[in-house]
């Protein structure tokens, strides 16, 4: 296909996109008739049923919790398909590049940029965790929270090496903890059928509105996605630096 028909096809497919999303806009609601019924209803009844101040946690990990489990094992599935797509190079490649921008340069962070973003890793960690552990009660929760946990992964390469990083981040103990992560969310699920309810109703107790402890399952199952997350992503980042940073052996 020469260059010409590529621009045929691409601008014939990008004036139908333009049309079907001006078509879409003009049916738009206003403003004023966004909130519907369903919006109303959560809003009046999460904290009188579930005792807890975030409503969009309580669709996420109760309402609507069965559709979360598939979009929490969408990102699993994504994750160990990259690894076994990556893995299979990465066998190949044993010798590692002093840098990933310029493999003839061994060039780094200053001595102050590094002792500063490595400073920041504890401060990060700390968001992060208290960003999963608050989902119920503020803006936050376990993927929000995991993507965050996960970055403190990576501002330790940018801060030292990756020779480091993959010190540090165990590849096996990360694997195991993306499993455990999405397998909670199963068995916290599957809690309620002992007795005798419908998969991942909220048989715990609700605790005390503005408490950690409050809504019941819900503080569990967003660890539980905040583990998976943290995990999921450190191991992406893990495959992408490893496929970036290394090279098969010159023989």
């Amino acid at each position: 296909m020469n260059n010409s028909m590529r621009l045929i096809l691409f601008f014939t497919g990008a004036i139908g996109i333009a049309l079907f999303f001006a078509l879409a806009f003009i049916r738009l609601p206003g403003p004023a008739d966004l909130r519907n019924r369903y919006s109303i209803a959560l809003t009046s009844r999460t904290f009188a049923e579930r005792n807890i101040t975030d409503v969009v946690t309580a669709v996420n990990f109760d309402y609507r919790g069965f559709d979360t489990i598939g979009e929490e094992f969408i990102l699993f599935a994504s994750v160990m398909g990259s690894l076994v797509l990556l893995r299979q190079a990465d066998e190949k490649k044993v010798k590692q590049l002093p840098d990933a921008i310029s493999p003839g340069r061994d060039l780094g962070p200053s001595d102050a940029m590094r002792l500063w973003i490595l400073a920041m890793v504890g401060p990060k960690i700390a968001f992060g965790i208290y960003i999963v552990i608050h989902g119920q009660l503020s803006p936050g929760g376990g993927f929000q929270g995991g993507v965050i946990l996960a970055s403190a992964a990576l501002i330790i390469y940018l801060g030292h090496s990756f020779e480091t990083f993959r010190r540090i981040m165990t590849h096996p103990l990360v694997e195991i903890a993306e499993a455990i992560g999405a397998a909670a969310f199963v068995v916290i699920g599957m809690l309620a059928w002992f007795s005798g309810k419908p998969f991942l109703t909220n048989i715990l107790p609700l605790g005390k509105p503005t408490e950690l402890t409050s809504g019941g399952a819900i503080p569990l199952i967003s660890a539980a996605v905040g583990i998976e997350v943290t995990a999921g992503f450190v191991l992406l980042l893990y495959a992408f630096l490893q496929e970036t940073l290394t090279v098969e052996e010159q023989k």
